[in-house]
């Protein structure tokens, strides 16, 4: 064979193969798309993602560059060189504190963690780690996909994919998304390989599409998540997780309020019982980051002066928290030995309380005055600036104007705190009906929420906080609940509650809480007092329904001096963090709408537009779009309608002879449906004289005379063109009611 016979044939093969080769690099990509996005958002939330986006297009540059010429061994080891390189960079990038811990064991302990669901977004360097990882898999998997060795690519990306699903930080649409690129490669790839037609694309698209829009469609329908429809009895209220105390809070959107009794508290003076606090702002919730340790002896108490309180804590039903007066300090009683600490100084146990079952903890409760808190400086620990004024990279720059407008006349955190307290309790109404924004928690609350609840009261306060400067963080627990005795309280559902703490210098951490107690109280007791008429079980215990009113005692905070302090704000009921259609022990009111109560304010007002469905959903559509078009395609669902839609309309004007021809098409169409096609070699002429024997009129036969002259004649004029059309229309408006069936031939 001569070298130009080779060059012909190399070069009708490489034309042969180009769009399913190309289709194979696109699933590559998107399947890189589905954990580059994980690593993305990550890098979002703590800061970092134009840096990773540096790095993924290095790595995809350099693969694309030294794919055709590096061998396989060669780009193992390069990809070998990127990892260790990131790590290592990742480990000294690591506080000292951590580094003193970074033990084998713990290694180990927390590469398990890792990959039996703890979020990468619990990592104290989430960022730094994020592009540790990112470069690897990038390279290896795009070197492969140029080599054409789409499977062994395929598999790179897919056990990338795979890492972040087992971490929990891979969702499910993203998931989904990934492996439908991993399997259009591996399709295309063998399309390539043996030559099949790459119209089979359209079975694959149809599948790939019914896989992601089933999987998905559960968890976007209108109302679901945290506004269902219907109340789903089932389904794990917010205040059911934040019993469990999770690592990872979401806000969601309608609540409602459960009186059902969850603990006791023996305690000389009212308090919040805090259970979680939350560094970590993602834009839609908050992550609590760090590891825990065990309980082994006395924490550190607070970095100021300080008041013991002992507190008597009892379950009155399962719980897993252990509620406490910030700051604990000691637990006794069998608990203390399956209690853990968090990295923000938390008690946690590691096993449920059963019903009737206490422990004392121990707080040292902060003590200060206001003018000590103005007085405080801004020389914060290196710590607590890294983890409580971090916000994500999509934090508007409206959000900070905001803020800073808002904290424009103070000149210390104290007055900065005060200034956005006050703001956000006289310009926002409390209501636990709201709908669940699709994009940033803090920025909705400000500019498109007319109302909302605790959670996005204190999400709103963090973030105006962090952006001037101040360190703040995000704190659920339960307000005092209803105090029935002199040192007794009672502590149900609807008190739990999200706030928001403060660090001041030579103090510690400062309760602030924006939300508005006026109707939070109103909402609660009338709850309450429905739940007593109505006979709902574990609404009360031990003379707590003899007090009509489960407000607490305020108790202010005394100073070392002696001197009362007003800057705590007066513990009141709040909010409970359940979601409308909650499940555990939540019995609606009948006939009531979820998370709507006679006291509380509607969101919204007034007439406005409607709301754009958010992001995912809109994916989903284009998913879904592209399914039944592939779909309609397969089927020939697409050219019917193609076709009746050319059938019926004749189109733009052009020249007579080119009318006269597509009339002439037009009703050959028609003819062919209604009575038989024209055979291979049969004339117009001859076809039209042959059905002229079942009555064919002669204004059909000029169409067809007309055609002749046209297509081989010296053409026509605009009469007859004019003619044929309006013959051609007339005919098929005459069969309009047999085109239906017919066109099922």
């Amino acid at each position: 064979m001569s070298s130009e016979t080779r060059d012909t044939n190399a070069s009708f093969s490489i034309d042969a193969i180009s769009v399913p080769r190309a289709v194979a690099l696109v699933g590559v990509l998107v399947l890189t798309w589905s954990y580059v996005s994980v690593l993305y958002y990550v890098t979002n939330v703590v800061g970092g993602s134009s840096q990773l986006l540096f790095v993924v297009v290095g790595s995809l540059a350099l693969a694309t560059l030294v794919g055709s010429f590096v061998s396989v061994r060669t780009a193992l080891g390069v990809t070998a060189v990127l990892l260790v390189g990131g790590f290592t960079v990742y480990v000294f990038t690591l506080p000292q504190s951590q580094l003193e811990l970074l033990t084998p064991a713990r290694l180990l302990s927390d590469t398990v963690a890792l990959l039996t669901g703890l979020s990468i977004l619990r990592l104290t360097g989430a960022g730094v780690w994020a592009m540790a990882v990112a470069p690897g898999p990038v390279f290896l998997s795009w070197y492969l996909a140029v080599r054409r060795q789409y499977v062994w690519g395929v598999a790179v990306g897919g056990v990338a994919l795979g890492l972040f699903v087992l971490t929990s930080d891979a969702g499910q649409l993203t998931t989904l998304v990934g492996v439908a690129g991993g399997t259009v490669t591996v399709a295309a790839s063998t399309f390539e390989r043996y030559g099949a037609g790459i119209a089979q694309l359209d079975v694959m698209s149809m599948v790939l599409a019914a896989m992601i829009v089933l999987a998905a469609t559960i968890s976007v329908v209108p109302g679901a998540e945290g506004s269902p429809l219907l109340p789903d009895r089932g389904s794990p209220t917010v205040e059911g997780s934040l019993v469990n105390s999770p690592d990872r809070l979401n806000i969601v959107g309608s609540i409602r309020l459960s009186p059902n009794v969850r603990f006791t508290v023996n305690s000389p003076q009212s308090s919040y019982w805090e259970t979680a606090a939350y560094d970590r702002y993602t834009g839609d919730g908050w992550i609590r980051t760090g590891s825990t340790d065990p309980y082994n002896g006395r924490l550190r108490g607070p970095v100021g002066a300080s008041q013991t309180v002992q507190q008597q804590v009892t379950a009155k039903g399962t719980i897993s928290i252990l509620p406490a007066a910030w700051k604990p300090v000691r637990i006794d009683g069998p608990l203390a030995s399956e209690a853990e600490v968090t990295a923000q100084g938390n008690l946690r146990p590691t096993t449920s309380l059963r019903e009737g079952e206490s422990y004392r903890v121990t707080s040292e409760v902060p003590i200060y005055t206001t003018a000590q808190l103005r007085r405080s400086g801004t020389n914060y620990p290196d710590d607590i600036e890294a983890a409580y004024l971090q916000l994500p990279d999509s934090t508007s720059d409206r959000v900070r104007a905001r803020a800073a407008a808002v904290t424009a006349d103070a000149d210390n955190p104290y007055d900065k705190a005060v200034a956005i307290e006050q703001t956000l309790e006289a310009e926002k109404r409390y209501s636990l009906s709201v709908p669940q924004p699709s994009g940033d928690i803090a920025d909705s609350f400000l500019f498109e929420m007319d109302a909302g609840y605790c959670t996005y009261y204190a999400t709103t306060m963090v973030v105006m906080l962090r952006s001037q400067g101040v360190p703040a963080r995000f704190v659920t627990g339960y307000t005092p609940g209803q105090q029935v005795s002199e040192n007794e309280y009672v502590v149900r559902g609807l008190d739990s509650h999200a706030w928001v703490e403060v660090y001041f210098e030579d103090v510690g951490w400062v309760r602030f809480d924006p939300t508005p107690s006026g109707p939070r109280q109103t909402a609660e007791n009338a709850r309450v007092a429905e739940a007593r008429q109505n006979g709902e079980p574990n609404v009360d215990v031990g003379g707590s329904e003899e007090t009509a009113t489960p407000t607490p005692t305020p108790t202010t905070t005394t100073a070392a001096n002696g001197t009362e302090d007003d800057t705590n704000n007066t513990p009141t009921p709040s909010d409970a963090l359940e979601p409308s259609g909650s499940g555990v022990n939540a019995t609606p009111p009948p006939g009531s709408v979820p998370g709507l109560g006679s006291s509380v304010t509607s969101a919204g007002g007034g007439l406005s537009g409607p709301d754009l469905p958010p992001q995912r959903t809109f994916a989903l559509g284009l998913v879904a779009l592209i399914g039944l078009v592939a779909g309609a395609r397969r089927t020939g669902v697409t050219e019917r309608a193609y076709r009746a839609l050319w059938l019926r309309y004749q189109g733009t004007r052009r020249t007579p002879e080119d009318d006269t021809i597509r009339a002439y098409r037009r009703l050959e169409y028609v003819l062919e449906r209604r009575y038989r096609p024209r055979r291979t070699g049969e004339t117009p002429r001859t076809y039209l004289q042959s059905l002229s024997r079942v009555g064919l009129d002669a204004d059909v036969a000029r169409v067809g005379e007309a055609y002749e002259r046209a297509r081989y004649g010296d053409g026509v004029a605009r009469e007859t063109a004019d003619d044929a059309i309006a013959t051609v229309d007339r005919l098929v408006r005459e069969t309009t009611p047999l085109l239906g069936r017919l066109s099922q031939r």
